[in-house]
């Protein structure tokens, strides 16, 4: 599940909303799903009632709704199209010491995300 993070440009794969870019909003690890900024769309109503300045709330709202991990794909940085995700470790010396980091590479380019 840690292939896809909030603030990643996706592509939605499969779908009413198949072929559709977006940026990741919120991920759900616990139900392997994600909201994707402008997929999914649906009509919310809300109750009408009145805030403390007087003003009246409520209505219909759209809003996006959640979708499935596996129906999106990561955007590659370089071609813009979908790609699969890596992971490798890199090590590098700081201060004398060695540290391992995880880094996230599309497969498609060899890319850094």
């Amino acid at each position: 599940m840690a292939n896809i993070k909030k603030g990643d440009k996706v592509i939605v794969i499969a779908g009413r909303d198949k072929g559709k870019t977006g940026r990741v909003l919120q991920v759900l690890a616990e139900r392997d799903r994600v909201v994707v900024e402008g997929v999914m769309r649906m009509k919310h109503h809300t109750k009408v009632g009145q805030s403390r300045q007087g003003a009246r709330t409520g209505g219909i709202e759209t809003i996006e709704a959640p979708i499935h991990v596996s129906n999106v794909m990561l955007v590659d940085p370089e071609t813009g199209k979908g790609s699969r995700v890596g992971h490798r470790e890199e090590t590098a010396t700081r201060n004398g010491r060695e540290h391992t980091t995880r880094v996230r590479y599309a497969k498609r380019s060899g890319k850094d995300i």
